[in-house]
């Protein structure tokens, strides 16, 4: 593990040094640290696996997870649910969000009829969440349109936070945590965990977030001491709540949206106080630095699971999910839109897997029985974050460029 670490802190402080140089040449972080992951991983194989399926791996995700539940979560101005365009936003989360999820779990009981319908279920939930870490550019494009790139930074934002519940949901039911081997016995566990989690997640975060206002107003906080109260907020909401016995990443998640929220009110009501933009920077950055550890182990995990070469079905599989089941919904989502035929084709391509889709396979390959279920899942995270990586993250500037030179070409009569 010492190794590990100075591995992971020396190639951080490398790129840190060089990051504006390396990002001029479309080299981005995520490509540094799996790039030292695989290289590590080549050296220290035969450790992977007790590295990565060890009860410390499953809580450091954990733990990453609600802190990016939480990011994520506050991360839209003024806390709104669905950004500057609600309906489209919409769209995505509520219809096409489903259907892709329902896409892959159907093409999954054609490529692999071993494996049960839940275990496909959370290979889906780990595959299809986009997540913007490993093509960041894409969002500050300003090649793309606006309103698109606020579509796809709600979505990315809040789509782990809709999946995390059935994701959950299905590995209670794979039987990892629990006995239940029937949805309904599955849901009598899932239901009181999310019930809790948004009771203690939306009363936590109100009520620091009322409290840090309070204390600002009277000038007890400094500078840091807000930026350390608002990191510490997602860790005490989640440890809280699963001392409670409910879901950490729900409350994690409902607590940043209330957070924000309350954090907001004086701005809305137009009032002197006004928050500090400051105040999420060390949250942020501290996220950044999770994030890069689990690229990095994501490069661990790669070694691992391509040992044994491609396994043909799995890959397609991944690779539909990437586009048809992901371009398709999307379409269909958008049908009786505003919305050009441009516009909807790159908010259905430009749809990144990073880190969400990380943390959720290491949590499956730890939570699942040792098998074809947790390899598979592990796979399955591997192939789709791989193709992303290379499809959005690298080729990410050319394909931008692309879809933003076909819509230039369309006539303006023909833009609604």
């Amino acid at each position: 593990m010492t190794f590990v670490l100075i591995v992971i802190t020396a190639v951080t402080a490398g790129w840190a040094l060089a990051a504006r140089r390396l990002e001029r040449g479309h080299v981005r972080a995520p490509v540094v640290l799996v790039l030292a992951g695989v290289v590590t991983g080549v050296f220290t194989h035969s450790q992977i696996a007790v590295t990565l399926n060890s009860e410390i791996a499953q809580h450091v995700a954990e733990v990453i997870l609600a802190v990016l539940l939480f990011v994520d979560a506050t991360e839209l101005p003024g806390g709104r649910l669905f950004g500057n365009a609600p309906g489209a936003a919409a769209r995505t989360l509520l219809v096409a969000l489903p259907l892709s999820l329902a896409a892959v779990v159907l093409l999954g009981t054609l490529l692999l009829p071993d494996l049960p319908a839940v275990v496909l279920l959370i290979i889906a939930c780990i595959i299809v969440p986009t997540d913007f870490a490993p093509a960041e550019t894409l969002v500050r494009d300003t090649r793309i349109p606006a309103r698109v790139r606020d579509v796809l930074n709600v979505e990315s934002g809040y789509n782990d936070g809709i999946i995390s519940p059935v994701f959950l949901f299905a590995l209670i039911l794979a039987g990892s945590t629990s006995q239940a081997h029937t949805p309904m016995q599955a849901l009598g566990t899932a239901v009181p965990f999310a019930a809790k989690a948004l009771a203690v997640g939306v009363a936590l975060g109100s009520l620091l977030a009322w409290l840090m206002m309070t204390a600002d107003r009277r000038q007890w906080m400094t500078g840091p001491s807000r930026r350390i109260l608002v990191l510490v907020t997602p860790l005490l909401v989640y440890t809280v709540t699963v001392a409670a016995g409910g879901n950490g990443f729900v409350a994690a998640f409902v607590c940043g949206i209330a957070f924000r929220y309350v954090r907001q009110t004086p701005a809305r009501r137009h009032e002197t106080q006004v928050p500090d933009p400051t105040d999420f920077r060390l949250v942020e950055d501290t996220s950044s630095i999770m994030t890069m550890c689990m690229w990095f182990f994501f490069g661990n995990a790669t070694v691992l699971a391509l040992t044994d070469g491609l396994h043909a079905p799995t890959v397609l599989l991944c690779l539909a999910a990437l586009t048809v089941a992901r371009i398709a919904p999307i379409l269909l989502a958008f049908l009786g839109s505003d919305f050009t035929r441009r516009e909807r084709l790159m908010i259905g391509a430009l749809g990144p897997r990073g880190t969400t889709s990380i943390v959720f396979g290491l949590l499956a390959f730890n939570a699942l029985p040792d098998g074809p279920s947790s390899d598979t899942a592990l796979y399955a995270m591997t192939i789709t974050v791989l193709a992303s990586v290379l499809l959005h993250g690298l080729a990410s500037t050319p394909l931008a460029r692309r879809l933003t030179a076909s819509a230039s070409a369309v006539p303006p009569e023909k833009v609604r």
